[in-house]
């Protein structure tokens, strides 16, 4: 028993260190543009091990210079309630658990041995923490520490620095990632200069940038930016 409330005690105070280093790191943030998330990292070693090169571009932002058009887009499309909320829009997950178990069991009901697709309902704050320091892999122990950089970040940094950081590091395709580098590759001009529609076809690429990628031209893309559009008006800027 003593044992065992020895190695109970050693993770619980790995668990904390952990989280101080986190917290540590998002401190920084307030006053240094981070130089990469986990999720690019992990990009970059899986690009390096398949094409032995790394096409790579990214350029930061500053806030002001990035194009308002392209902030009401992600807002608009990705979270819409970015600027009331405290990091989680609980009303959006609990949706998005409905509608996930009912997928599961309509699933189940056909016999079907392909998984549903997930919603996830994440806020750009919980979409930044698990860019900048998580794996994309499904697990309670993750989503868990997920909610808890989200608090970190929301408390530490405030949404117009999130929303600064989120646009800079996301990924818009094959090694493109953040705002500049995608509004260069796609439109071939500055994230200052984005248009209204070009900002939403962008923001429509998000949940699926790499096949997007190679899909420009669907009209997908076009239908839903003309939607996207149509509610940028609507959204709040931090």
């Amino acid at each position: 028993m003593r044992a065992a409330g020895r190695w109970l005690g050693l993770v619980a105070l790995c668990l904390l260190c952990l989280q101080i280093f986190f917290i540590g790191r998002i401190a920084v943030m307030v006053v240094v543009d981070p130089q990469s998330t986990a999720f690019q990292r992990s990009e970059a070693w899986r690009i390096a091990g398949t094409k032995g090169a790394l096409p790579w571009a990214q350029t930061w932002v500053p806030y002001a210079q990035l194009s308002d058009n392209l902030k009401r887009a992600v807002i608009a499309s990705e979270d819409d309630g970015f600027t009331s909320h405290d990091g989680v829009d609980w009303d959006a997950l609990e949706k998005a658990w409905a509608k996930n178990s009912k997928a599961e069991q309509r699933a189940e009901l056909k016999g079907s041995s392909k998984p549903p697709k997930v919603v996830g309902g994440s806020t750009i704050s919980q979409q930044l923490a698990k860019n900048l320091f998580l794996s994309g892999e499904r697990t309670l122990f993750r989503k868990a520490q997920e909610f808890v950089l989200t608090m970190a970040l929301e408390t530490l940094l405030g949404k117009q620095r999130i929303l600064e950081i989120y646009l800079n590091s996301v990924e818009w395709g094959e090694g493109v990632f953040g705002a500049e580098a995608a509004a260069q590759h796609y439109f071939r001009k500055p994230a200052s200069k984005l248009t209204a529609y070009e900002a939403a076809r962008l923001v429509v690429m998000l949940p699926r940038p790499k096949y997007f990628e190679k899909m420009s031209n669907s009209a997908y893309l076009s239908g839903r930016a003309s939607v996207i559009t149509g509610r940028m008006a609507d959204a709040r800027l931090p």
